[in-house]
């Protein structure tokens, strides 16, 4: 049920406060048609005790838009204004300087109310401001989740959600209300973000399923202002779709001007996707285009390459992480693709509890036989190496290229068994050919990878690095998750490329793809 005078008073408060960034200080808020169906909603939103309905609302919507001003709004209201007596509400971020953005709007906010001002003591060193008529008050926490328990929350600030590096905090703080308060509400403000095993992500997902209909939650209130996958993002019109505040707090030339850049220059195309569009990336710095990557989908049945030439990449993990071998067979006439297969390997004992930290279902992977695992909590590397000696025996691989800077002893061993080993480096002049090769047969449909989700999952996590020359190669120290085999297909690919031709190596012959 609605009610009215909840939703009025909570606008009006709102309302009262001034703006405090640039032109626009000093100016009265005036909340905007959203921000003003946000403010009615969940505050005027009540069960038929006359709390509030909703106790989490999340609302998603790009840079620029007023989050700050509005999330400094609703703290204070809750704060002063919702009737709590001894109200504990914190602003929560990735870390503390985070944090501080919506609690200095809100402590400027404060400083030109004469009302508020009157009645809030700030105490700075703690980033706090206490309301003296009912010693509530309003405190900046970072995401030093293990400190934060015992809370009394009523309620949270969370701004840009997408940057919490896991979900210890918003766990703590949305599970820290308690049983003293009948009303609690958790607001959610971000832009999107790239990392789909968040809890951002997840948030946003139940967002989108409740939007359609596919979810009910009576106290989750979602809001997302972005663009769908679908929509061209070059379309000017889409833009007042995503952004809207777009003419009031942020210009249209401004916008343009940051499209014009992000045209020009590839690696910006994803920041204004993600920070003006709204749109959920998977890696800041695009590199492979997961729907091209997708139409290669074909799967082939393995026992039609039995004793079928290839050329293997194995990058081998640290021992907790993962491993890959991965199989490239070239085609043997103009008319064939080039075949990848992979193989990967985890340590069983720490599975499942990567599978909880991650969120990343290694174990439906291991279950249906895309991963493979090996005694104990560290990789075992006896098992992977009677792995490849086995896969070695169907399969006539000419070469195994390996980061020459990881050899183990377990290069020594596959050597002594017959099998080439080509140390394989990790720098530019090595990795761009191939990177670039495989990035133009994925462009041409002229690959099969078997639609292999721990394979598709490493290529959809790729960051890559740029050198001034525009070479490229994987980097897995700007990429989200795993690449590992991504990594392994790439040197695979070379070698496969460099020998599989009858005529010489495709670099010889036409040089290198720049793009």
């Amino acid at each position: 049920m609605y009610d009215e005078n909840k939703a009025k008073r909570a606008v009006t408060f709102i309302n009262a406060l001034k703006h405090t960034k640039g032109k626009w200080r000093g100016v009265p808020f005036e909340l905007l048609p959203w921000q003003d169906k946000i403010i009615n909603d969940v505050f005027g939103t009540v069960k038929e005790n006359g709390y509030r309905q909703y106790n989490t609302a999340y609302v998603e919507i790009p840079k620029k838009m007023g989050k700050s001003e509005l999330a400094a709004g609703v703290a204070l209201y809750l704060t002063c204004g919702d009737g709590e007596w001894g109200a504990e509400v914190y602003g929560c971020a990735s870390d503390r300087q985070q944090a501080s953005i919506v609690f200095d709007v809100a402590v400027d906010m404060v400083e030109q109310c004469p009302a508020l001002k009157k009645r809030i003591k700030p105490v700075m060193s703690v980033k706090r401001l206490v309301y003296k008529p009912t010693n509530s008050y309003y405190q900046v926490l970072s995401s030093e989740a293990f400190t934060k328990h015992g809370l009394n929350v009523h309620g949270v600030i969370f701004d840009e959600l997408h940057s919490q590096p896991n979900r210890e905090l918003f766990d703590v703080m949305t599970k820290g209300s308690g049983d003293a308060r009948t009303q609690p509400l958790f607001f959610l403000i971000t832009t999107a973000g790239t990392d789909r095993n968040s809890i951002c992500f997840e948030q946003h997902q139940k967002a989108v399923d409740i939007l359609e209909g596919r979810k009910i939650d009576p106290t989750f209130y979602p809001v997302i202002y972005g663009i769908e996958d679908t929509d061209d993002w070059t379309d000017e019109r889409n833009w007042y779709k995503a952004n809207p505040s777009l003419g009031h707090t942020v210009d249209i030339e401004k916008v343009r001007a940051a499209f014009l850049s992000a045209k020009e220059n590839p690696a910006e195309e994803n920041l204004f996707r993600q920070l003006r569009l709204n749109q959920w990336v998977k890696q800041s710095t695009r590199w492979m285009q997961m729907e091209k990557w997708d139409a290669c989908d074909e799967v082939i049945n393995l026992d039609t390459l039995i004793g079928r030439e290839c050329y293997a990449g194995l990058d081998l993990s640290t021992t907790l992480d993962l491993t890959a071998f991965v199989l490239v067979f070239p085609p043997r006439n103009d008319t064939e693709k080039y075949i990848i297969v992979p193989y990967f390997w985890i340590p069983e004992e720490n599975l499942l509890q990567r599978v909880r930290r991650d969120h990343v279902p290694y174990d439906v992977w291991k279950a249906n036989g895309f991963i493979r695992t090996t005694e104990g909590n560290v990789v075992d590397y006896r098992r992977i190496e009677a792995d490849i000696k086995d896969i070695a025996s169907k399969y006539v691989v000419r070469e195994i290229a390996y980061d020459r800077y990881n050899a183990t002893q377990i290069i020594l061993n596959l050597q002594d068994e017959g099998l080439t080993m080509i140390p394989f480096g990790q720098g530019f002049k090595d990795m761009s050919p191939p990177t670039k090769e495989l990035y133009s047969l994925v462009l041409k449909e002229k690959i099969i990878h078997n639609n292999h989700p721990v394979l598709r999952w490493n290529f959809d996590n790729v960051c890559v690095e740029t050198d001034s020359a525009e070479n490229i190669k994987l980097s897995k120290k700007h990429s989200t998750e795993r690449i590992d085999g991504a990594v392994a297909a790439v040197m695979a690919l070379d070698r496969a490329v460099r020998n599989g031709g009858q005529q010489g190596s495709v670099y010889d012959r036409r040089g290198i793809i720049v793009f």
